[in-house]
């Protein structure tokens, strides 16, 4: 009989490393994951505090700043630099048609990130939209803080189920549950 066959169905669970399992299963790592998560979390409800309270992002002239912002990203991609054909089609085709409804999207979206943070509420998600964001930033040429912001969002990701300890999903995710761990109705 050969190894692949002595395998085939079953299920073979290969333990996580000692640092990794720390990081990512230990409660005793939220104190580390509050640190992050409020530097990133007051990052992102800075940068959307600043766009909720600016007119030219959310008001009488939203879109206005974003307009400047995707301009930017195409005289960019025109000269070849730092962004894709790719992107710059879809910046150019879907959003700035559609600047007015993206920049309350990404000014709000900024805010939540920062408040979901900062309060441990739905910690892995907040920091998986915070990461989407900077990667679409990212995408637009802009570097400025976004590629830590993005790593540590990554890791946050990663360590959802402690992440956000000594935070309100200390009680919300258990009253929530995961989805495996839902009990069946019936």
């Amino acid at each position: 009989m050969t190894i692949k066959e002595e395998l085939r169905g079953k299920n073979i669970i290969i333990p996580d490393n000692p640092v990794s399992n720390f990081l990512f299963n230990n409660t005793r790592s939220g104190l580390l994951w509050l640190v992050v998560r409020l530097y990133l979390g007051y990052a992102w409800l800075n940068a959307g505090w600043h766009k909720v309270t600016n007119d030219a992002w959310v008001g009488s002239n939203a879109g206005k700043g974003l307009e400047g912002f995707i301009n930017g990203a195409l005289g960019k991609a025109a000269d070849g630099k730092d962004v894709t054909g790719w992107y710059a089609t879809f910046l150019e085709n879907a959003v700035l048609p559609n600047a007015k409804v993206f920049s309350y999207m990404v000014a709000f979206g900024e805010v939540l990130v920062g408040l979901g943070l900062i309060l441990g509420l739905l910690t892995g998600v907040a920091a998986f939209f915070g990461a989407f964001m900077n990667a679409s930033f990212l995408f637009a040429g802009t570097l400025s803080t976004n590629p830590l912001l993005f790593i540590l969002a990554t890791w946050i990701v990663l360590g959802w189920k402690v992440a956000g300890w000594y935070g309100l999903d200390r009680w919300a995710l258990p009253l929530l549950g995961t989805p495996w761990t839902r009990k069946k109705s019936g």
